[in-house]
């Protein structure tokens, strides 16, 4: 609806009407209460221009409040059309920051530790710990705040311990991320060396501590194990740095995931949470047997990516000796290998529902990795890395399927 503004210098230099009709209008003028003046406003043609008809009695006084009013005016209106090409709200001034400005840096920070903490290997190590747990409940009452309590403590120490290996072997590896993993916060230079090592240091002292406050010998031993072969694995001193020794940096990893994992996680809840004596069940040698393969697998996979980096820096890892195609094809049949034994381990079993499960589970992921495998472009650095997590999301699947084997 078209309107005549009536006020105190909102336009002061011009007013827009609708009406062809002369109308009368009063502006307040300078700061004395009195000096209003009447104004004539009229409208020339279609195209919307004004004329603006001061009365005649109009002093110079008046004249100068209004020719201030239009400089002030000017003034006011180019700083918001700043304002509003700039992308800055109207009301805002100029060195005011706006929400959005202001979280950007949390979210930078909170995005750099996601990747600085390999999150698939978080979410490995969680599923594990909780799998594992969940073959020594024996009967629904066994589904206690106890032994919620025992697995999150568990858990938590576990991840601590888990950020601090693989931020240390970030740490060793900053040169050769550069043109492996150049996504990396120490490689790609978000984080210094300086605040890597605080958070890798932090991060072993707070799983210490919850492993002692807890008091679990398995839980403890499983951390003390993890965070010496870790740090074997990774540091560049005498003797160490194992990761450049193929075999013995398979065997560190399947040391952890297949032995430490399944073991001394099992044993923090069977002989610590519960308190009953340490047995090795049919699912528990099962889990450590079939996650043993799946360890080595990740360990030789993981380095097909990674091929153009290590022979740089002289990794000798089997990727480099053997080639990225034998070494693909290796850890496809060592995974199928797992998954047979798996099917003939669920055949035998005695319990119906564990027997359907299992053969069935382990069937349909056999032949989803036989599948996927044939199509992959071994020339492709993406696809192959993509293969890898895919592994890993094997990895995760096996984790729900073991505790139902009985």
């Amino acid at each position: 609806m078209d309107s005549m503004l009536i006020g105190s210098f909102p336009r002061p230099c011009s007013s827009y009407v609708s009406s062809d009709d002369w109308r009368t209008v009063k502006f307040k003028l300078g700061h004395s209460p009195s000096s209003y003046v009447p104004v004539q406003i009229s409208r020339n043609g279609a195209g919307r221009s004004y004329t603006v008809s001061f009365q005649q009695h109009l002093t110079k006084h008046h004249v100068r409040s209004i020719q201030e009013g239009c400089t002030f005016y000017k003034r006011w209106n180019t700083k918001y059309v700043v304002n509003a090409a700039s992308g800055q709200p109207l009301e805002s001034e100029p060195g005011a920051s706006s929400p959005k400005s202001t979280w950007t840096p949390v979210k930078n920070a909170l995005d750099a530790f996601y990747r600085f903490s390999r999150p698939h290997t978080v979410i490995g190590t969680a599923l594990s710990i909780i799998s594992v747990s969940l073959l020594a409940v024996e009967r629904l009452s066994d589904f206690s705040p106890l032994f919620f309590t025992g697995v999150l403590e568990a858990v938590v120490a576990a991840l601590l311990m888990n950020i601090y290996i693989v931020g240390l072997n970030q740490i060793s590896d900053i040169e050769i991320d550069k043109v492996n993993k150049p996504y990396l916060p120490l490689a790609s230079g978000e984080y210094s060396v300086g605040t890597g090592v605080g958070i890798v240091t932090s991060f072993a002292f707070m799983s210490f501590l919850v492993g002692w406050i807890v008091g679990s010998w398995p839980l403890f031993w499983a951390l003390f194990v993890s965070f010496v072969l870790g740090t074997a694995y990774s540091i560049d001193l005498p003797l160490l740095r194992w990761k450049r020794f193929a075999l013995v940096a398979a065997m560190c990893i399947l040391a952890v995931r297949a032995v430490i994992v399944q073991i001394a996680f099992y044993m923090h809840v069977q002989t610590f949470v519960y308190g009953r004596p340490a047995i090795f069940s049919r699912p528990l040698i099962f889990a450590t047997a079939f996650m043993s393969f799946f360890s080595v697998v990740i360990a030789l996979f993981k380095d097909i990516p990674d091929i153009e980096g290590d022979k740089i820096f002289g990794i000798r890892s089997f990727s480099v000796r053997l080639g990225q195609k034998r070494v693909f094809w290796i850890c496809i049949l060592l995974l199928e290998m797992a998954y047979g034994a798996a099917v003939s381990v669920g055949a035998t079993s005695s319990c119906l529902w564990s027997k359907l499960v299992t053969v069935l589970g382990h069937t349909v992921l056999a032949s989803i990795l036989w599948t996927r495998a044939k199509s992959i472009d071994l020339k492709s650095k993406a696809a192959i890395t993509s293969f890898y997590m895919f592994i890993w999301q094997l990895f995760y699947a096996e984790y729900f399927l073991i505790p139902l084997v009985r």
